[in-house]
């Protein structure tokens, strides 16, 4: 197979994986807040989510940046909760003014995801020098992956949203107040874990 082709599907794989569903939940989350009128607020947002986890592939595999897979492991949650916690406590600000502060928390945030497989990747490349198209299929792949994730969860807010006539603030409330209760339980495993 074709590095090119190889790398795609890794990293389609990556996302569109329910065994990392700590991921698919951390997309779910940050859209909760858009409806489908805003999709290219929310394709600039998803695409700088795929920044930050490209910048830490791509530091991780040059040996510039590297933190231990459990710190990790806790981090992930953590960022779905802050997430989480953004999007209730901002709603009217989210809704009607600019989301630039939302684009940093996805890159932000997407540096950290990307940590989660950044060994992984790194074993897979062997040499730095040869980056360039595995990391470009990932993220094709990795991109191609969250945005059909994020098609269908848009789609099932427009359908709650304007056929079942659910108001945004409750939607907002239940998607990100469920988020938060996941990663809770998530944060308060890994860290009996820690304690251990």
């Amino acid at each position: 197979m074709h590095p090119f082709q190889f790398y795609l599907k890794l990293g389609f794989n990556h996302i569109a994986n329910f065994n990392g569903y700590d991921h698919i939940l951390f997309l779910v989350v940050l859209c909760a807040v858009y409806q489908l009128k805003q999709w290219k607020k929310i394709i600039i947002l998803v695409t700088a989510f795929t920044i930050g986890h490209s910048i830490t592939l791509f530091l991780v595999s040059f040996d510039i940046f590297s933190i231990p897979s459990r710190y990790v492991k806790l981090l992930i949650p953590i960022t779905i909760m802050i997430t989480s916690l953004h999007n209730i406590r901002s709603i009217e600000i989210i809704r009607n003014s600019n989301m630039s502060k939302n684009y940093f928390l996805a890159l932000f945030f997407g540096l950290i995801h990307g940590m989660d497989f950044s060994n992984y990747f790194k074993a897979l490349i062997m040499s730095p020098n040869e980056i360039i198209i595995p990391l470009f299929g990932f993220n094709v792949g990795l991109e191609i992956g969250q945005f059909l994730i994020v098609f269908f969860i848009v789609l099932i807010s427009y359908v709650f949203l304007s056929f079942l006539k659910v108001k945004y603030y409750s939607w907002n409330l239940f998607v990100s107040g469920a988020a938060f209760g996941i990663s809770l339980i998530s944060i308060l495993e890994l860290g009996l874990g820690f304690i251990k």
